[in-house]
């Protein structure tokens, strides 16, 4: 239950004069300017456009800004955002073969058609701090451009009917969960929507828990990559396809092995992760818990909270998630007083003695008290038992 409070308007008003002036902080300092966010903190940019479900760099910076750096906070502001754009269209399915690719790896073929492309991580870093800023060195550009078009690693093990094949057109139409509700059992599609928009922090701790024999997984990573895809549209009105621009998205498939079941033979199995920016680690977090989810599907034991898709995709939303539990620092005085109310009068009744009942006094003997009913003989040390034994022996 929670009860409406009025009052405290002015202290309010106070606080929020208090909150611009902490966020502004010391104003000798120049105060941090958008493209500033936007280009030397580009991953945290990116983490808050993937869960606050809204393309765009600015925003996101401005976000970040607004919140002091509080990442949930700035999901939350961009979400509330969003819900005020209007739609006018839907995309076409973009084409990630297509992608101008930044960085691709794969862990599982040191050769692969196009070359691996280290590109911008911290993947061989010695993580120590940079007390010096060195001047940003001159990056030469490469002796030849890199392929247009780059296959996909995993064309190789399908080339051998190595992997499960996706067959195009076969998924059904996807619901759009900004507009209607996450109802079970998901399909794929929904649990995919869910969780490219859901935590980072959580969908890597039940990424991990998969890792650590709470799933039926032993994952390798097929291939990772980074880059600008093109997005399209069709207007009614034109008739014909169009590029409205380009967003830059980094793409994880993971394998697992598969032993077969329900008629389908030993075969590597796919997770799929898709995220907006820079987001390798939660694009492999994503395509972990996809392929832990995939258990029913797949005919395997159902037994760890990754593979449970109502815990999963019920509790991997950020804004819910802080929501809920930053809501107990309102007002609940009411419900409060209710429940004190009760433990005083429970607190009470165990205090008092218990009733004599009518009729057991007078039976014979007089009742004994509580206290000489359950009293147990004294308990004698070692050395005094023996000094009794003695004593009657020698009697």
């Amino acid at each position: 239950m929670y009860v409406a409070v009025k009052g405290g308007e002015q202290a309010i008003a106070r606080s929020l004069e208090l909150l611009a002036e902490a966020r502004r902080g010391n104003t000798a300092v120049p105060e941090l300017e958008l493209a500033q966010i936007r280009e030397q903190l580009r991953l945290g940019v990116a983490r808050v456009m993937q869960e606050g479900s809204l393309y765009d760099e600015d925003l996101a910076a401005l976000a970040i800004r607004q919140a002091a750096g509080d990442m949930l906070e700035a999901i939350f502001l961009l979400r509330a955002y969003r819900t005020t754009l209007p739609r006018f269209g839907y995309t076409l399915p973009l084409d990630t073969t297509a992608m101008r690719v930044r960085r691709r790896v794969s862990g599982t073929f040191k050769d692969i058609p196009g070359g691996q492309v280290l590109g911008p991580t911290y993947d061989y870093t010695q993580r120590l701090l940079e007390f010096d800023v060195a001047p940003v060195p001159h990056v030469a550009p490469a002796e030849a451009p890199l392929p247009s078009n780059m296959p996909r690693v995993l064309d190789l093990l399908d080339a051998e009917a190595l992997i499960e094949r996706i067959e195009p057109g076969n998924d059904p139409e996807p619901i759009d969960l900004t507009r209607e509700p996450l109802t079970f059992p998901a399909d794929r599609a929904t649990r995919l929507q869910n969780l490219s928009r859901g935590d980072e922090g959580f969908l890597l701790g039940m990424a991990y828990s998969t890792q650590r024999g709470y799933a039926e997984s032993h994952p390798f990573a097929g291939e990772i990559r980074m880059g600008e895809v093109d997005v399209s549209v069709c207007p009614e009105e034109l008739g014909f396809v169009i590029e409205i621009g380009a967003i830059v998205l980094t793409e994880c498939q993971m394998i697992n092995q598969f032993h077969g079941g329900n008629g389908v033979p030993p075969q590597f199995t796919r997770g799929y992760g898709l995220t907006m920016g820079e987001g390798e680690r939660k694009a492999m977090s994503m395509a972990l818990v996809d392929r832990a989810l995939r258990c029913d599907e797949l005919a395997e034991p159902n037994y760890a909270p990754a593979q449970n898709q109502e815990f999963v995709l019920s509790h991997s939303d950020s804004v819910e998630a802080s929501g809920f539990v930053q809501h107990l620092k309102l007002p609940h005085y009411v419900d409060f007083q209710a429940e004190l109310s009760l433990l005083r009068t429970l607190a009470a009744q165990h205090a008092a003695p218990p009733p004599v009942k009518q009729g057991e006094a007078g039976r014979g003997s007089p009742a004994l008290a509580p206290a000489q009913e359950c009293a147990t003989p004294p308990q004698l040390s070692p050395v005094a038992q023996g000094r009794e034994s003695i004593e009657v022996q020698g009697t």
